[in-house]
């Protein structure tokens, strides 16, 4: 097995025994929180997973270089589209959402496709098209909070709310990722 394979199924694991965690925790739960996504990174320099192999370039490593790769080409903090990358999908290029959306940034297809992303599950498509998206977004806003608020709600939402809408769910969004940027 290779070291991407390896990490592969480790990540597969790991994702299984959160699921298996949380359909039987109690709400209040006190489950250690995911690994930062510089625990993954150090868990992969460790074990040499990202490198790759057959099955194509992954991991933390490689989802890094394309975060870097992409914040360098639209102007964009690495760790802005770091922090969304990890709210909209915890890191899993495969996550998809009940709405739709896809990938590490969870685009939708209709949205990925304007972008030019004709593989919303391909992480260097889904990171270029996403970064692309919530730059668009900075722009046409002119702040962070009101971009975050757009890509999570739509950019018709904060444009009729003249602002972060008042939904729980984008509001605890643009709050978490404020939060770990500041």
């Amino acid at each position: 097995m290779s070291s991407v394979e390896a990490w592969t199924r480790v990540t597969q694991i790991q994702q299984l025994a959160l699921k298996a965690q949380a359909s039987t925790a109690a709400p209040s739960s006190t489950a250690a929180p995911p690994a930062t996504f510089q625990q993954q990174l150090s868990k992969a320099a460790a074990t040499g997973a990202g490198t790759s192999s057959k099955a194509g370039p992954s991991g933390p490593a490689y989802i890094e270089k394309l975060i870097a790769s992409s914040a360098a080409k639209y102007g964009m903090d690495p760790n802005l589209i770091r922090a969304v990358i990890r709210a909209e999908s915890d890191f899993n290029p495969k996550a998809g959402s009940a709405a739709g959306a896809q990938g590490l940034m969870q685009l939708m297809p209709d949205t990925a496709r304007s972008l030019g992303c004709t593989n919303p599950m391909d992480a260097a498509q889904n990171i270029d098209a996403g970064t692309k998206y919530l730059k668009q977004q900075l722009t046409s806003f002119g702040g962070v909070k009101l971009a975050l608020a757009a890509y999570n709600a739509g950019p018709g939402a904060v444009s009729k709310y003249h602002g972060v809408p008042p939904y729980a769910e984008t509001q605890a969004y643009v709050n978490k990722i404020m939060s770990e940027i500041s």
